[in-house]
């Protein structure tokens, strides 16, 4: 099957489990499909460049799928449709990167790869 990841932000004014909550539901309409939940993050309140809706900020999640395109689509409608979802972006990828995403790893394994002294 098809990889994928998706980056979801919800509305700031969710809690952390309500946002943690909107994972999980996704998941199963994902795993309802006959796709998987490989991996997710969630990776908090974070300021956005823009107001989106009369929102500054939204919580932010990571999520890894192995499913076939029409759960994806589903999944994609269903989070459309949700109030709390403010933004989606799905891309389909070859592999999934062992470990965390770079927003969940600290500032200085991130800065060692930019040696500039």
């Amino acid at each position: 099957m098809p990889l994928y990841e998706h980056v979801m932000i919800a509305r700031q004014d969710l809690s952390n489990t309500q946002a943690e909550g909107l994972i999980e539901h996704f998941g199963a309409v994902l795993t309802d499909n006959g796709g998987s939940l490989v991996d997710h993050e969630y990776w908090g309140v974070k300021t956005m460049a823009y107001k989106i809706n009369k929102n500054r900020k939204g919580h932010y999640a990571f999520l890894r799928t192995d499913a076939p395109a029409p759960a994806v689509q589903e999944m994609e409608r269903l989070m459309r449709l949700h109030d709390d979802v403010m933004r989606v972006l799905t891309i389909k990828v070859d592999d999934h990167k062992e470990g965390p995403s770079v927003q969940m790893q600290k500032r200085d394994e991130r800065d060692s790869r930019r040696e500039r002294r």
